[in-house]
């Protein structure tokens, strides 16, 4: 394989990020959505959010948008190198940390690890809403709607598919209101 191929491409491109996974696949979207889009411009930004929000209803985790990517790269093969290619290294990374873990029960450096790893995730997701939002067809609705949900779940106990219809509905009746649709 030389340096252009892109089978070798995804590869080079999704298991460096399946080591970032901290916080889970929802972490690196940031990541996975400049590598995609700004570096080899496999998709464009609408396209993106297209393939993440096909990625989203189908079942299993959400770092099964790769395995779309693949496919629109190169196919069949290429959907399935960079599933493996995004499972296999953080799966492995798990085991052996899990082996680890359980080799030293209540050690000290679990504690700062699970401490100093939190705030990392959490920054990740952060960066993963903020380029998902960038390409949002819907603006600066599309932020206030974002910003609401993000306010009603930390507020309330509402449940995810109700979120989802506020927000839809809320959505509709803002872009009406502005003219936007």
């Amino acid at each position: 394989m030389n340096k252009d191929d892109p089978l070798l491409a995804l590869v080079l491109t999704f298991a460096p990020l399946s080591l970032m996974t901290i916080g889970g696949g929802v972490s690196i979207l940031g990541d996975v959505r400049r590598s995609v889009v700004d570096q080899h411009h496999w998709l464009s930004g609408p396209g993106f959010l297209d393939v993440f929000a096909v990625s989203r209803v189908a079942p299993g985790p959400g770092t099964l948008i790769v395995t779309l990517i693949g496919w629109h790269v190169s196919g069949w093969l290429g959907a399935v190198l960079a599933t493996a290619a995004i499972f296999l290294p953080s799966s492995l990374l798990v085991f052996g940390i899990a082996y680890l873990w359980h080799s030293h029960p209540g050690a000290i450096w679990q504690r700062a690890v699970a401490k100093g790893l939190a705030p990392i995730a959490a920054g990740l997701v952060l960066s993963s809403v903020f380029s998902l939002l960038r390409d949002a067809r819907g603006g600066w609705v599309a932020w206030c709607v974002a910003l609401l949900a993000a306010v009603a779940v930390s507020r309330t106990k509402a449940g995810a598919l109700a979120l989802m219809l506020a927000g839809s509905v809320l959505f509709l009746g803002l872009a009406v209101a502005t003219g936007q649709v």
